[in-house]
């Protein structure tokens, strides 16, 4: 039953029904595509809730059927901003305008954009999704029956159902990881990422690959993806492990805070402490010394994200259930570089 202080919608009717929005929207429109049985089951439900149909309210939705919602976990970071804003550009060169929700790492919070997103009737959806109840999210679009794409974290695994698009984060640890050996590193640490998540285990598992291959041993220093906890992992490994002269960091912010940490203490960055960052944020090339970064191409990868779910919309053309984007390798001076200027 739908709560008392509000009206039934589409979705509550779903919900009783046991069918998506869009066959309760056919059933509404009289469809012959609707098998009787069904029909009969949702005229059941809507009579059971008290579901009475707004036909104003449906004509005025129907024009914001361009509305593509965006939710997104944090977008205090200064990646997750950089590509909201790309596919936002994207989707409006299109004719679509994008709903942004910040969801600030709360599931709770995810769910109620979410449902609020598909009852206000937006056409599809893009999660850089929270992590914890996966299921409070993804159910509700699976009911709802519309395009959905998971980008960045990989939440739910029936990526049939919600294909999943990233850069290719083993590549780039990797690779970041090799040039430090390169520079003359010789106790490389992995700095950054909460323990346990997934973004984090594939972040560092390249870096693990080319520590091995090295014939070294691994030094990895888990926590917040943070420039508090960049500056603190500076003065952490200054104090107890000086003998670390490389850092491949979980993101920009990690290091930027590393870089900070070293200024603090006196460490010179680029000899003493080489430091390679992670997403090649706008900041990056900015800072000092210039932040070596695994760069992901946040612009073309917005693009590409907008053009995959507007040919699944527009076109039916389902993206693969997993995409993966090219890294390369931004070599400024806090690897070792001579910084310009």
């Amino acid at each position: 039953m739908a709560p008392s202080d509000r009206r039934p919608t589409i979705i509550d009717v779903a919900r009783k029904a046991g069918v998506s929005k869009s066959t309760v929207s056919l059933v509404i429109q009289n469809s012959p595509l609707v098998k009787q049985k069904t029909r009969e089951q949702v005229q059941a439900a809507m009579a059971e809730i008290g579901y009475v149909y707004n036909r104003a309210a449906a004509n005025l939705r129907s024009a914001g059927a361009g509305l593509v919602g965006l939710v997104i976990n944090d977008l205090r970071n200064p990646f997750f901003t950089e590509f909201a804003t790309s596919l936002q550009m994207a989707l409006s060169s299109r004719g679509y305008a994008a709903v942004v929700a910040n969801t600030d790492e709360d599931p709770q919070l995810q769910a109620q954009v979410v449902e609020a997103m598909i009852e206000h009737g937006v056409s599809a959806m893009i999660l850089s999704p929270a992590y914890g109840d996966e299921a409070l999210s993804f159910e509700a679009l699976q009911r709802a029956g519309i395009p959905a794409m998971q980008v960045l974290r990989k939440v739910e695994m029936r990526t049939e159902l919600f294909p999943f698009a990233a850069p290719d984060y083993p590549n780039g640890t990797r690779i970041a990881t090799e040039h430090l050996l390169e520079q003359g590193a010789k106790r490389i640490a992995f700095v950054g990422g909460l323990e346990g998540r997934a973004v984090t285990q594939e972040r560092m598992a390249g870096y693990l690959t080319a520590i091995e291959s090295a014939g070294l041993e691994p030094h990895v220093l888990t926590g917040s993806a943070s420039r508090a906890f960049g500056r603190q992992a500076a003065h952490e490994l200054a104090d107890d492990h000086p003998e670390v002269d490389g850092a491949v960091c979980f993101n920009d912010q990690v290091a930027l805070g590393m870089i900070s940490g070293c200024a603090e203490i006196g460490r010179n960055v680029g000899r003493d402490l080489r430091i390679v960052g992670f997403d090649d944020i706008e900041e990056a090339a900015h800072s000092w010394p210039p932040l070596s970064s695994v760069r992901c191409d946040i612009d073309g990868f917005g693009k590409l994200v907008a053009e995959t779910i507007l040919a699944w919309l527009e076109n039916d053309k389902v993206p693969p259930p997993e995409i993966r984007t090219p890294v390369s390798l931004a070599i400024r001076g806090s690897s070792g570089e001579t910084p310009a200027g």
